[in-house]
């Protein structure tokens, strides 16, 4: 677990220190700079034919745009939200694969830090998309009191309904991410470390064992790449679900 919890190069990471830069962070900073790079090369000389980066770019935009803003929200209602949500699924993207490239070996996302900072973004912008369309009024009363059920039912409705709004739909967002995250990276170093102990240390056929945890590191590596797209694509979807969810009147 103190992966997770590095030590700080500079500063302190210690609970009552106002600042402290550690591993993590540092691999956040690389993986934003790469990320920003990529996309600059590939949209700085657009073209109405595009080249190799420029498809690439828009075949992901399109797929952000049409499986998950249009597919959830509707072509007219997801409009506006397309640039949140690709930027959500993009940078959640990136930090995940962080667990995979040689030399940061830890995902950004494996910590609170950044799923927590999407999760109040996103926030905030369906509780100002719900009440600039139905209005303070209109949008509380479409979210904390369902309609059709006796009001007396109010009693215990309503606090369920304002502890979803408020806590439980970014809660699930950070936790399931993180909490991927940190397995994912467990489960490569648990089969990495065995393998150098099996190979280096290990005597006779205990060798051999370390070709299975070796071939089963390969195997948890790939899987991690599709487990990164995926979260990716779940953190993404869910969000383009609660600002739908903020935008009805009723739910």
């Amino acid at each position: 677990m103190s992966e997770f919890f590095p030590d700080a190069i500079f500063g302190s990471v210690a609970a009552d220190s106002w600042f402290g830069f550690d591993r993590i962070i540092f691999v956040r900073i690389v993986l934003t700079i790469v990320v920003l790079g990529l996309l600059w090369l590939g949209a700085r000389n657009a073209k109405l034919v595009p080249g190799r980066g420029q498809s690439v770019l828009e075949m992901g935009l399109d797929f952000i745009r049409v499986q998950i803003a249009e597919q959830v929200m509707g072509k007219e209602r997801a409009k506006p939200y397309v640039p949140l949500l690709a930027t959500i699924f993009i940078t959640v993207l990136a930090m995940n694969i962080g667990g995979v490239i040689p030399g940061l070996n830890i995902a950004g996302s494996a910590r609170l830090g950044v799923p927590l900072v999407l999760a109040v973004w996103l926030l905030l912008v369906y509780l100002s998309a719900g009440v600039r369309k139905q209005g303070f009024v209109g949008y509380v009363k479409s979210q904390l009191f369902p309609p059709g059920v006796p009001k007396v039912m109010y009693l215990l409705l309503t606090p369920i309904e304002l502890l979803q709004v408020l806590i439980i739909r970014p809660a699930t967002l950070v936790i399931r991410l993180v909490a991927n995250m940190m397995a994912g990276h467990i489960m490569m170093v648990l089969a990495i470390g065995a393998t150098h102990f099996l190979i280096l240390e290990g005597a006779g056929l205990l060798k051999l064992a370390g070709i299975a945890t070796f071939a089963g590191g390969l195997f948890i590596t790939g899987f991690e790449i599709f487990v990164a797209a995926l979260q990716a694509y779940i953190f993404a979807l869910l969000s383009a679900i609660y600002l739908n969810f903020a935008l009805e009147e009723e739910h």
